[in-house]
């Protein structure tokens, strides 16, 4: 794993083996990022990571200038391998909360410009977060969620579905508000 653009462009992420992750590869989050790059000015916006795992994408958008990163795991070894690697290289934008996705998102009232939601391919609600995420008014009326999933996964019943993407064995889906 590595950062691909911004401050930290090229460094290589070293996670302890033990954490319960599975990554978004290089190819696909390299993919990812070329395509916001035509839609998104990365300096200033607020980003919310769910399922940060690792905390690769996290830092990816601290390294491209976000103000803001707020990164929700379950897995304290995540929260605190994402903790220490943002404390060394001085990301202060970022902040980690371990705490159950769906459990954050009951109670959090803050809007952001993204979300990125990367969650277990297995997890049996992944077509629950964009419901709750737009129930919850929680993208700015010009905001983006984009889910990571199985591709053969569909969430394009979504009224706010956009496109998917395709990587392999991975997705990402797009949602804007309507």
């Amino acid at each position: 794993m590595r950062i691909i653009g911004g401050s930290l462009k090229g460094l290589r992420l070293n996670p302890p083996k033990n954490l319960p992750v599975r990554p978004t590869t290089d190819l696909a989050k390299e993919a990812l990022f070329n395509i916001l790059l035509n839609q998104i000015e990365f300096e200033c916006i607020k980003v919310l990571d769910l399922f940060s795992g690792t905390g690769n994408i996290s830092l990816e958008f601290a390294s491209r200038g976000a103000s803001e990163v707020i990164s929700v795991d379950r897995s304290i070894h995540c929260v605190n391998y994402l903790k220490d690697t943002s404390r060394q290289h001085k990301l202060a934008q970022i902040k980690t909360y371990r705490e159950d996705v769906f459990k954050y998102l009951n109670v959090e009232t803050e809007q952001y410009d993204l979300i990125f939601a990367d969650p277990p391919y297995d997890l049996n609600r992944i077509p629950d977060l964009p419901k709750v995420i737009f129930e919850k008014n929680l993208l700015k009326p010009d905001g983006l969620l984009i889910v990571e999933h199985q591709s053969l996964q569909n969430l394009s019943n979504h009224p706010a579905f956009i496109e998917q993407r395709k990587y392999g064995h991975s997705s990402f889906s797009f949602f804007r508000p309507v």
